[in-house]
């Protein structure tokens, strides 16, 4: 089965098909007239389709692509519970080793994503055990679905099978943000604690015993099961209050609130993301506002099986045999039957992304330019980006060859053939890359605010 992110990918629910649509003519999709407070002005370049037919549009312009979105409100302080889930979150002591809290992985000065370049990052009792995955942004996940098989998102008429979508972590096996936030205490190649038993008497003896008893009362370490799995709610606490975790204060923000403009560059590169004929970003990078005004989360939370190349830098690769399968495993298990989702990991938001040294699942690539190239070339020059064996490129090769069909060859820019043109040139890309760079925290003082005199 392929659903939407395969062969079915065709129909996007309606909002998003607005703005595929709208974009391909050079016009924006509205909110309702009483949520907007202004146009929302969304140039587009020239577009032609597959069969060469040209659609003629407007040069795009520097100008204003304000409209309505309400900012969470930034709490006076701390809950108990979350400031001493800020406590669990940067105590090193919780490792095996005693020197890797989960800030050590997920650093707050990288918007909460890995410090360095590294394809996976190393943990462990001795700090030596390699990871089998890129380390993934803490940002922006408060809203993410409860893992489902299948979401149902209303189209016109009715409901189109949206495929496997939500949950945390790449394979959305977490249940819930303190689910996800205890898998690590746990993880052989991370924190690499025996059992719960042994973090949670790290915990009883250590410099926030009491403010734990507090939380969540004066025999809570008597169980341990359940002082591990509070341990798991005061972390999801501080990642759900503290502004940190969420500070919409990227230039792309600023200029939704009418406190900035984007720049030529940056409007021709926002035009070529959601030209579904072009970099088509848009269509699993949502840029579109959320109910209730919700800011705009750059992901849709589904999967995507995209063919990313085998990474040699991770050493579990160095075994031929190993291969991993996203949503069918090697972690998840409930769904290893399902081998129609096998290689499909879930979208990332795109928030922070130019200021990452990391990408993909795999950490494959180190660099957005290169990124970007993949996404362009991968089906046009397979060579570059794949294996030889026997003179044959093996495309695809981080999959086994029976998985490979899963891999979405039918969406813009990866539904092209050997020799055929590129969706985007070169100077395209760049205007992209611009455009990705305004989604960058830290262009602003507050949620959507004014960029304190920065272009």
């Amino acid at each position: 089965m392929h659903f939407r992110r395969m062969a079915g990918r065709a129909i996007r629910p309606a909002a998003c098909a607005l703005v595929a649509l709208s974009a391909a003519i050079g016009l924006r999709a509205m909110p309702p007239a009483e949520a907007r407070t202004m146009p929302v002005a969304h140039p587009e370049v020239d577009a032609a389709d597959r069969s060469g037919t040209t659609i003629r549009q407007e040069p795009p312009t520097s100008g204003s692509i304000r409209t309505w979105v309400r900012y969470p409100p930034v709490p006076a302080h701390l809950s108990a519970r979350a400031s001493l889930g800020k406590r669990i979150f940067f105590d090193a002591s919780l490792s095996s080793s005693g020197r890797m809290s989960c800030a050590s992985c997920h650093s707050p000065a990288h918007a909460y994503g890995p410090p360095n370049g590294l394809a996976v990052q190393r943990g462990g009792a001795d700090l030596r055990q390699a990871g089998t995955r890129a380390v993934p942004s803490l940002r922006y996940l408060t809203f993410t679905p409860l893992f489902s098989r299948h979401l149902y998102t209303p189209a016109s008429e009715d409901s189109e099978d949206e495929g496997p979508a939500g949950g945390f972590t790449r394979d959305g096996a977490a249940a819930s943000l303190h689910r996800q936030a205890a898998m690590p205490l746990l993880h052989a190649n991370e924190m690499a604690n025996p059992d719960e038993q042994a973090v949670v008497a790290k915990m009883r003896h250590g410099t926030y015993a009491q403010a734990f008893k507090r939380v969540f009362g004066p025999t809570v370490f008597r169980h341990p099961h359940r002082a591990f799995d509070d341990a798991g709610l005061a972390l999801e606490a501080f990642q759900t209050e503290d502004p940190s975790f969420h500070p919409y204060t990227s230039k792309f923000d600023a200029a939704l609130s009418g406190h900035a403009r984007l720049t030529l560059k940056e409007m021709r590169g926002y035009a070529l993301f959601n030209n579904p004929r072009k970099g088509n970003c848009a269509k699993c990078h949502v840029d579109t506002p959320g109910p209730g005004g919700r800011p705009p989360a750059f992901t849709d939370y589904a999967f995507a099986a995209l063919g990313v190349p085998r990474n040699p830098a991770i050493p579990a690769n160095r075994d031929p045999a190993y291969f991993d399968l996203g949503l069918c495993g090697p972690y998840r298990h409930d769904l290893a039957h399902e081998t129609g989702y096998c290689g499909m990991f879930k979208t990332p938001t795109l928030r922070n992304v130019a200021t990452r040294k990391v990408f993909f699942h795999n950490g494959r690539f180190h660099r957005l330019e290169d990124v970007m190239h993949f996404y362009v070339e991968r089906d046009i020059r397979p060579w570059k980006w794949y294996p030889q064996v026997a003179g044959r490129t093996v495309a695809f090769d981080d999959l086994p060859a029976r998985y490979r069909r899963n891999v979405d060859r039918v969406d813009a820019p990866m539904d092209r053939s050997p020799g055929e043109k590129p969706a985007l040139s070169e100077a395209e890309i760049r205007d992209v890359i611009a455009f990705l760079q305004t989604l960058n925290d830290g262009y602003s003082a507050t949620a959507g605010g004014p960029g304190a005199g920065k272009p």
